[in-house]
């Protein structure tokens, strides 16, 4: 059996299967999916808290905290670049996934609302029998360069936000690599799932 591949225009490929010796064919058409560069998980909250650093035999556990806001878990994918980081940034600070007082979905801009950044590699896994598989995920020092680059431009870009300078609100992140412990208080499971 031989394959023959043409592209077709869009991305589109057509493949040709020769079956039999009689000559017939059959085409199939596929389509050919981007790859997300990146998944973000996105949850509005009251309160959140994470621990960034365990408690050890020196000194107590590190923490940091944001009162209402939302908090942003993100994975980077193979083949993520730092082109993607603006509009990562641009998006998630302007979508309307807060609940403000009147009831009114707005940004966490609109709101204002401060922004807990949580590295989460989980979300790059892929069921496989019983377990789960991590293979698609960037490698850990890229990975934090990426994250390194999102977590300064989230920062920047709420800062110059001029509700953000008159109330307050804040950036904070957790430690890219580490396990954290993450308490979390919301108004209702509104979360949702974006990938670049």
């Amino acid at each position: 059996m031989f394959d023959d591949v043409f592209i077709a225009s869009g991305g589109a490929c057509l493949t040709r299967k020769r079956v039999s010796k009689t000559g017939r064919h059959r085409f199939r058409m596929t389509e050919k999916a981007d790859s997300p560069q990146a998944r973000t998980v996105l949850q509005q909250c009251l309160y959140a808290r994470l621990q960034v650093k365990p408690a050890d035999d020196q000194s107590e556990a590190e923490w940091v905290e944001i009162d209402r806001g939302m908090v942003v878990y993100i994975c980077f994918f193979k083949g993520a670049t730092e082109d993607i980081i603006p509009k990562m940034v641009n998006t998630l600070l302007n979508l309307k996934l807060c609940e403000a007082d009147s009831g009114k979905y707005v940004s966490v801009l609109e709101l204002p609302g401060s922004v807990l950044i949580v590295p989460q590699a989980t979300l790059g896994g892929k069921a496989k029998g019983k377990g789960m598989q991590y293979h698609n995920n960037i490698r850990k020092e890229e990975g934090l360069q990426l994250y390194s680059n999102f977590v300064s431009l989230f920062e920047k870009e709420l800062a110059l936000s001029s509700k953000s300078s008159e109330t307050g609100t804040i950036v904070k992140h957790g430690t890219y690599g580490n396990r954290q412990v993450l308490k979390l208080d919301t108004n209702g499971p509104y979360t949702h799932l974006m990938e670049f």
